[in-house]
């Protein structure tokens, strides 16, 4: 299996374009044309691609896929002191890139790097072939501390829709998420099996991508939640009428996915669970949050199964393991691994807690941040709020919240005072949720930061 082959599995060559700010890349000009000047210096060998533009990353790994040994992908925000750890762990030869920083750090290591523009498409080429079964290397937690390197195959990327996506030249996929990271990666690879894909630009605003959406005519469009949460927030998705709506990266609460619903009456919304080591667990398409606890077992895409509260995940779309001498083990012994996502059941479906890590501990008791933004975030006033922990010296830890209130609310009601709007949160919190859980303090702000990949940064994740 190879990407150009997946890309032309239908007959013929791909019909579909990927799409940047600026320009367009029809995937057919990649049958005859190449980025590559040297395509020997890339075979067999394992290269890092560490390029500022998703355009020049997608085309990259349609060049590379097949032909290198393994890729490396570089994700956005990764600082350049890194790099001897990922190179050292992943084995690296060779560096496209088109950073002239990057390619002095890889020379003071002693790797070899070249200048890379995928839109530069000059090279002439008889034809695509596959001389070798690629592997794909992603980066993850890479903003906290040193990233761990995750292989990847192109059967285990691409097993969630391999045998069930849509071949239709009419669709055009479109994402807030890069590219070079799980999430971003699924939907190109599903873009470039079935149609054409828009790519989002770091530099440009939430406006100016929709407005590129409209304009390509986008037919289905994923983010996470909190990306999701942007786009309401603006208020410029008027026009913008994709027909399949996806969110994963975050839990899917009640009211992103009503909110989502109300702004686009005629699409799908649907969320799934995915991480890069364990693959995508589920696809949900009912509109309610969490899933049914009918997909444990084996479901179309996965297999799942619930361990002490937390959801551990087998199947071919897992990873194979993590690169680099004295890495845990990714599966456990029965092959399941554990995604660290504490999950419940209530009447018949599983709802999302909380990772195992961000736990609040309050004199003892456990408090997961999620369940009481699920809660926050259901108040027609509040666009979004971020709950995390401070210190106590009696309990150790107290919940606080930091909240945007929303600019209209759905229901029509009057815009409260911050006073207001803070003494109605704290009485839903507590007719939801237990004394411990309801925050001790309740901040209203402008704005929440979100990170490279599309979450809500946490003060201690």
């Amino acid at each position: 299996m190879w990407l150009w082959g997946l890309m032309t599995a239908t007959g013929g060559v791909p019909a579909g374009s990927l799409r940047s700010s600026d320009r367009s890349i029809a995937l057919a000009a990649l049958a005859r044309r190449s980025a590559l000047d040297d395509i020997e210096r890339v075979a067999g060998r394992c290269v890092l691609v560490a390029v500022s533009d998703q355009l020049s990353a997608a085309v990259s790994l349609i060049e590379l896929d097949g032909v290198a040994r393994r890729i490396v992908l570089w994700p956005p925000g990764l600082g350049n002191e890194h790099i001897r750890h990922v190179i050292s762990q992943a084995e690296v030869e060779i560096c496209l890139t088109d950073s002239v920083a990057m390619t002095a750090s890889a020379s003071q290591i002693g790797i070899e790097s070249r200048m890379f523009d995928g839109t530069d498409l000059s090279v002439a080429i008889a034809e695509r072939r596959q001389a070798f079964q690629t592997e794909w290397v992603l980066l993850t937690s890479g903003t906290t501390g040193t990233p761990k390197l995750v292989l990847h195959t192109l059967a285990t990327l691409t097993d969630a829709f391999r045998t069930r996506v849509e071949h239709s030249n009419a669709i055009v996929w479109g994402t807030f998420y890069d590219i070079r990271r799980y999430g971003g990666l699924q939907i190109l690879l599903r873009a470039l099996c079935c149609g054409s894909m828009v790519l989002s630009s770091a530099t440009e605003s939430v406006a100016e991508f929709l407005a590129r959406l409209r304009g390509a005519g986008a037919t289905h469009v994923s983010g996470t939640p909190s990306q999701w949460r942007r786009v309401l927030m603006s208020g410029d998705f008027a026009g913008t009428a994709p027909r399949y709506i996806r969110l994963s990266g975050e839990v899917a609460d009640q009211s992103i996915l009503d909110s989502l619903r109300a702004a686009f009456p005629s699409a799908i919304v649907a969320h799934a669970f995915a991480s890069t080591e364990a693959g995508v667990g589920f696809e949900v398409e009912d509109g309610r949050a969490g899933f049914p606890a009918t997909l444990i077992g084996y479901n179309e895409i996965a297999e799942l199964k619930v361990v002490d509260g937390t959801l551990r995940v087998r199947s071919d779309g897992n990873a194979v393991r993590y690169l680099g001498a004295g890495s845990p083990n990714l599966r456990a012994d029965d092959g399941f691994v554990n995604t660290g996502d504490r999950v419940e059941e209530r009447d018949g479906r599983y709802v999302f807690k909380g990772r195992v890590g961000g736990v609040i501990n309050v004199g003892g008791l456990k408090v997961y941040p999620e369940e009481v933004e699920a809660v926050i975030n259901s108040h027609p006033w509040v666009e979004v709020c971020r709950v995390s922990a401070r210190r106590s010296p009696i309990t150790g830890a107290v919940v606080t919240a930091e909240v945007v209130a929303a600019v209209e609310a759905d229901d029509g009601s009057e815009c409260p005072s911050d006073r207001e709007l803070t003494n109605q949160i704290v009485e839903i919190c507590r007719a939801a949720l237990e004394p411990y859980k309801v925050p001790a303090t309740i901040r209203i702000v402008r704005a929440l930061e979100v990170s490279a990949s599309g979450k809500l940064v946490r003060p201690n994740a």
